[in-house]
């Protein structure tokens, strides 16, 4: 096991640009899922915590403050050195994360990098908000503004924490907002960092907040928050529920949630079966199944499903599990303890539920959260696995005779989140692509992002888009301004 000199430096709650302890005094322990070892102690924040960030939020979005002060160029130029900053460190920022997470280095790494390329991709909207000029027919000069609607908010998960992070800080520190944010327990080392980049960068004192802690005390807190107008929610979709109902009785805050997902990915009888199996292999496997957009349904026709299943077998046999800081390595553990029996759980009812294990379905090794890729054929649309998000390595492939048919069997979900087809016929990819209720579709491929694109679900996937323009609209309100006009003499 590699034992990589990690430098933990922040381990405390950040309020107006000062990394500080909890009120209580309360700390909660950082447990490595690479080898069980204790990471570090951390600073546990609550309610009081929460309220102490929000009034340093309100302050910094003041009229008259620093911040609202800034000119939108101003804050282009703030956002571009926090991206630089990202890199700058990027190679210590991936080695937090994965010793937190267990994901394999390289893909910290890669997910680093791609967060710096989200606050550029934001720093390149700061001056393009603008409002209307409105045509009226009663005397009046009407227009509109965009105005940041002000103290947001927001809630990250630990399974891509650095990149979800960039999707939350970015479009809201472009239009003008100011944040409180709640990392999940898991990932709190690694938000810290880029946390203490934005001091670096010269954001202002109340800017961003950063409170550590549970969802049941610090996300109840922030959701609650009658001063918080806006929160924002990657994660589960029963969570999801919950912060729904807490800001409506609060203040009645606007919410974005990005949730869970059941993805679909159809593979059509005219491709090429080995290319397919590589697709759909990473789609699931990739981050050890942590994925809200895992491609946890693979339908395969009839005709190469015999040739897809072995194929599939084989290359989870040869994937690579252990130390995610080793270079070779492909798969690292689940998070931590809880997620791993939760995965185990799911893998035992899959097979008491009559689904065929082609492989693993079992712990790898001793010490660490890690499970064998797990292949499951003979699945039915019925099934339990089949139904319910795992949010592990565990591949279920279906068979399907008819492309109309599996597309209302890959409708047939509470989810919406992703979906793909592989196929060689541009017929097929169309009329998927329309008729599949999901918000992406990927075609070929799969969980393919760019800043650019606005990404989030359908039905209980999820409210509102992250990514692309779309995303600024979740943390700005339309005010307009009706100025009438003196008739000429």
């Amino acid at each position: 096991m590699a034992n990589p000199k990690v430098a933990i430096k922040y381990k405390k709650i950040f309020i107006n640009n000062e990394f500080i302890d909890s009120k209580s005094g309360k700390t909660f322990t950082s447990i490595s899922p690479v080898n069980e070892s204790v990471v570090a102690e951390i600073a546990e924040g609550d309610k009081a915590d929460v309220d102490a960030a929000v009034r340093a939020a309100k302050a910094a979005f003041e009229y008259g403050s620093e911040w609202r002060n800034l000119q939108p160029a101003q804050r282009a130029i703030l956002l571009n050195k926090l991206g630089d900053l990202v890199d700058r460190d990027a190679e210590q920022i991936a080695s937090i994360q994965t010793l937190e997470n267990g994901k394999v280095y390289a893909q910290s790494f890669g997910e680093v990098k791609i967060a710096a390329n989200v606050f550029r991709y934001y720093a390149g909207w700061c001056d393009k908000v603008h409002g209307e000029t409105l045509p009226t027919d009663n005397g009046q000069l009407v227009i509109t503004r965009k105005e940041p609607i002000g103290v947001v908010g927001q809630i990250v998960p630990w399974n891509a924490p650095i990149l979800l992070l960039a999707l939350k800080w970015a479009p809201a520190l472009a239009v003008g907002c100011t944040i409180v944010l709640k990392p999940a327990e898991q990932s709190s080392l690694c938000t810290l960092h880029i946390t203490a980049l934005t001091k670096e960068a010269g954001f202002p004192k109340g800017v961003i907040n950063v409170v550590l802690g549970y969802g049941p005390t610090v996300g109840a807190a922030v959701s609650e928050h009658p001063d918080i107008v806006k929160v924002t929610f990657t994660g589960s979709t029963e969570v999801g529920k919950k912060i729904m109902i807490a800001s409506g009785k609060s203040n009645l805050k606007r919410v974005t949630l990005e949730l869970g997902g059941k993805s679909p990915l159809v593979i059509c009888d005219d491709v090429n079966v080995d290319e397919a199996v590589n697709i759909a292999h990473e789609a699931i496997f990739s981050n050890s199944g942590q994925i809200c957009v895992a491609a946890s349904r693979t339908y395969v026709h009839s005709k190469i499903y015999d040739e897809f299943v072995k194929k599939s077998k084989e290359l989870a046999l040869k994937r690579k599990l252990g130390d995610p800081f080793d270079s070779t390595v492909a798969q690292g553990p689940q998070v931590d303890k809880k997620i791993f029996n939760r995965v185990m759980n799911y893998i035992k009812i899959g097979k008491e539920s009559g689904a065929k294990l082609e492989t693993g379905g079992e712990r790898f090794g001793t010490v660490g959260y890690y499970i064998k890729p797990t292949v499951f054929s003979n699945v039915t649309d019925d099934m339990v696995i089949a139904k319910e998000e795992i949010f592990g390595p565990v591949q279920q492939i279906l068979k399907y005779e008819n492309f109309d048919d599996v597309i209302k069997r890959a409708n047939n979900t509470t989810y919406g989140l992703g979906a793909g087809i592989i196929t060689n016929d541009i017929n097929k990819a169309l009329k998927f692509s329309q008729a599949i209720e999901s918000g992406s579709v990927w075609v070929n491929q799969y969980a393919a992002l760019t800043p650019s694109a606005p990404f989030g679900g359908y039905k209980q996937s999820g409210i509102g888009r992250e990514l692309g323009p779309d995303a600024l609209e979740n943390y700005l309100q339309t005010k307009t301004i009706s100025i009438k006009l003196t008739p000429p003499a």
